[in-house]
């Protein structure tokens, strides 16, 4: 009998020849436009959804008669109900590896664009080649060698931008609580067991967290007022682990420098927000102090390969062998048993 793969939110509009491929022989790839299109037989035929949304409710978790493991193609997995799956025995894997060294990239883009005054430089030439042409005009510059960057969250996309940092001679300084001893040690940067130490010695700092209850609103008020006057901020994590009114406030104040912001709290972005305003408006000295990119931190051909294909490979590995890899609710598998 061939093992057989669901995807019930279609994402990619071509003809799915990636994961077709990556399938290989002896595994049917079922590809449907909407959950509420999946016919209750392709719910109970299948042996792993893959799936970005949730996109079955509890009431019919029953249907999934055969399905062994769900698959959410991408790192974060705020939006799935693991308990949900776990209550029914289905191991929930996401895929954390795909897009690491392309967020990593993004973030620096977003640093050295604030830091070099790029986008600021580019939209005044635009609307006057010459009168604009003052190359000393950059409010957040700073030899990157002498600046320190402050990392919130030492994973995969942590380590790889610690290390991008490094490659252009800054101090590196990070914190995670749930990080062991010895892994500053290991890469040859700093420690700090608080976010507002962090926030107090840092030049920049850049994001590298999930969402949970834990990490919403993570960087608040109470954080910001805590940082060196001028710090830059940088989020290519998810936008809810800021309060990005009080990133507002800060910015305005001028204990905040500047924001490079590849997520918001809402996408597309919410317009009334008082950040988003700014950046949108007429005051050149603070929209140029924020730059905003639409969670596109993600994205290259090679890491929307990844993203097809990964999990597909970890699906089946378990299917095939029983290896489970990259399961993030066991915990609720454990309750079960």
């Amino acid at each position: 009998m061939n093992i057989n793969l669901l995807w019930p939110a279609r994402r990619w509009r071509d003809e799915n020849q990636d994961e077709i491929q990556v399938a290989g022989d002896g595994v049917d790839c079922v590809f449907v436009e909407r959950p509420d299109m999946v016919t209750d037989e392709q719910w109970g035929t299948c042996d792993a959804v893959i799936s970005t949304p949730d996109p079955i409710a509890e009431p019919d978790m029953a249907k999934l008669s055969r399905c062994r493991i769900f698959i959410t193609p991408k790192v974060g997995f705020d939006n799935i109900d693991l308990a949900k799956y776990g209550r029914h025995g289905i191991p929930v894997c996401n895929v954390p590896d795909y897009g690491t060294q392309d967020v990593a990239d993004h973030a620096m883009a977003l640093l050295l664009t604030l830091m070099k005054g790029i986008h600021r430089h580019d939209a005044r030439l635009r609307k006057d080649p010459r009168g604009n042409w003052r190359a000393t005009d950059q409010p957040l510059a700073r030899r990157l060698s002498v600046a320190r960057i402050g990392i919130v969250g030492l994973g995969r996309i942590g380590t790889a931008f610690a290390l991008r940092a490094k490659a252009f001679g800054m101090a590196v300084t990070f914190y995670d609580p749930y990080l062991t001893n010895g892994s500053d040690l290991a890469l040859g940067i700093d420690r700090v067991d608080s976010l507002e130490a962090l926030f107090r010695q840092s030049d920049i700092v850049s994001l590298h967290v999930p969402l949970s209850d834990e990490t919403r609103n993570l960087i608040d008020a109470n954080v910001l007022g805590h940082a060196k006057p001028g710090l830059v901020l940088i989020n290519a994590a998810r936008g809810e682990v800021v309060d990005i009114d009080a990133l507002f406030e800060a910015i305005v104040s001028g204990r905040i420098g500047g924001a490079g912001l590849d997520v918001l709290p809402e996408e597309p972005a919410n317009l009334d927000r008082p950040l988003i305003k700014a950046w949108r408006g007429d005051d050149p000295e603070l929209a140029d102090r924020i730059v905003i990119t639409p969670h596109s931190a993600f994205y290259t051909p090679e890491s929307a390969y990844d993203m097809r294909t990964k999990g597909i490979t970890v699906a089946l590995k378990y299917l095939r062998t029983g290896r489970l890899e990259n399961c993030v609710n066991a915990e609720y598998l454990e309750l079960r048993r």
